[in-house]
């Protein structure tokens, strides 16, 4: 059996390790320049959902529900993932995406939005969500992958470069740095921030992630605090992993008016990541090279993708194919324009 190195050991990595060995590849490393989870998977949301608008992006959240709901709490919590719609235009947009689910088999419904205790719903003309969905903590999920790895038999080296590591298959699965290992990959970093506000009294424990359809705005419960993002309205294509004081502020104030009881709470604390961005926000999965497969681009959806990857990798490296459709997230697909954009990037 050929020896495995997998660089990079975020969830992504993690996840593809811990497939092979379940799979009973007996000769895996797993390899990072720095520690587990010290990249992006240590900053990220941490949102679980499968209302994408795409079906490519909901076969690949599919098929990840199941691995999180069996990791439970206190790794995942499923509150579900509410979208509300405050224009017209925004709801029909929110009902033909969630048709599309649907039909796909997400259990997606149209709810009243005012029921969720402490929500402010006065603009809202209409909400949908799938209760299947949640949050969890990305980090910790992504320990629990490496643990589980290891204990059956894969090694893991942090602070190590996997092309110091002899193998017979490179597994590029470094996010933003997946291009110093393979430069033909059309990745670039996008600068993404988040906040911690708190503490905030009387939070529900099944708060669901909320999120603003038309500004792309949301939050989530953690503990006594609330954790806010949005995407910015002017991307930042940097590799600095920098806080914009100005969006904190923005953000504070969008939260004061959709959750009126989190008015003023304070800054617990902000932080920067980077997004690993494809032309058409879809991931890279295959082979690039003889010997060298790739497993990156994630564009901002790796984290709740994760276990549905590295199970379709794990397959297509050991097997020869995969049980999941994997084939249009190719490079190849980029010779002549990707064609098909995922627009739920948030």
């Amino acid at each position: 059996m050929a020896r495995i190195v997998v660089a990079g050991a975020g969830v992504i990595g993690a996840s593809i390790a811990y497939h092979l060995a379940l799979r009973g590849a007996s000769d895996v490393a797993l390899a990072d320049r720095a520690e587990v989870a010290s990249g992006a998977s240590g900053k990220a949301m941490g949102g679980v959902r499968q209302q994408f608008s795409t079906e490519a992006e909901v076969r690949l959240a599919q098929e990840s529900i199941g691995f999180f709901e069996e990791l439970g709490s206190p790794f995942f919590e499923q509150v579900g993932y509410v979208f509300l719609a405050t224009t017209d235009e925004g709801l029909a947009e929110l009902e033909a995406r969630a048709e599309l689910q649907r039909e796909l088999g997400v259990p997606v419904e149209s709810v009243d939005a005012s029921l969720i205790s402490g929500l402010n719903t006065e603009d809202v003309l209409g909400a949908v969500a799938c209760w299947e969905d949640g949050v969890a903590e990305p980090a910790e999920v992504t320990r629990e992958l490496v643990k589980r790895a290891a204990g059956l038999g894969v090694e893991v080296r942090e602070g190590t470069d996997a092309r110091e590591i002899e193998g017979d298959v490179l597994v590029v699965a470094a996010g933003v740095r997946s291009p110093e290992l393979w430069p033909d990959l059309p990745i670039q970093p996008l600068c993404r921030q988040l906040v911690d506000v708190g503490p905030v009294a009387s939070l529900p424990p099944h708060l669901p992630m909320v999120l603003e359809s038309e500004s792309g705005f949301h939050f989530r419960r953690r503990g006594d605090t609330l954790r806010l993002a949005m995407s910015e309205p002017s991307p930042r294509w940097t590799d600095r992993e920098e806080v914009d004081e100005a969006l904190i502020e923005d953000w504070r104030g969008r939260l004061a008016r959709r959750y009126p009881q989190a008015a003023g709470a304070p800054v617990v604390r902000a932080w920067a990541g980077l997004y690993d961005m494809t032309p058409d926000a879809h991931p890279i999965i295959g082979w690039v090279a003889p010997g060298t497969y790739a497993a990156c681009g994630f564009s901002g959806h790796g984290f709740m993708q994760a276990p549905a990857v590295g199970k379709a990798v794990a397959e297509e490296l050991l097997d020869g194919r995969a049980s999941l459709d994997i084939s249009p997230y190719r490079i190849e697909r980029f010779a002549d324009g990707a064609v098909f954009p995922e627009d739920l990037v948030l």
